[in-house]
């Protein structure tokens, strides 16, 4: 296969995952939400079942969009000294954080953590809209 192509294909790939993870992402804080409001423990239970296996789903794509990423900076040799790219590596460290604290909710609920007031888990559900708006600017625009 032509360097060319691999890029291309990794590229693809690199996408295709990027938006799987960023699909649980986006929805799994919402169940949180779901699951800190649930009265009883059939729903909470279900949840946390949702919760588990939308991980799993978002793990892999993370672990996959990575993957392909590091392909990506393997071709493109030199692009890890660009100020943009740069930037963009901070947010992933930051999106892999929030990511892990996704895990540390479901356990945190899973354990019977109960609020009727969701205010800081909907201000949380926001959070990766921030990242894919950066990220994507700076993958597309380089404006720095």
């Amino acid at each position: 296969m032509q360097i060319a192509s691999l890029y291309l294909w990794s590229k693809a790939f690199h996408l295709i995952f990027m938006v799987t993870w960023f699909a649980g992402l986006f929805y799994l804080p919402r169940l949180f939400i779901y699951h800190a409001e649930a009265d009883d423990q059939l729903s909470r239970n279900r949840f946390h079942l949702m919760e588990k296996r939308l991980f799993i789903i978002m793990t892999i794509g993370a672990c996959l969009t990575i993957i392909f990423g590091l392909i990506l900076i393997y071709i493109n040799t030199g692009i890890e000294q660009q100020t943009w790219f740069q930037v963009k590596f901070l947010l992933i460290i930051g999106l892999i954080f929030f990511h892990l604290k996704c895990w540390h909710w479901i356990n945190k609920l899973h354990n019977g953590f109960k609020t009727k007031n969701t205010k800081n888990l909907r201000l949380f559900n926001e959070i990766p809209v921030f990242f894919l708006l950066s990220i994507v600017i700076l993958a597309i625009l380089k404006p720095l």
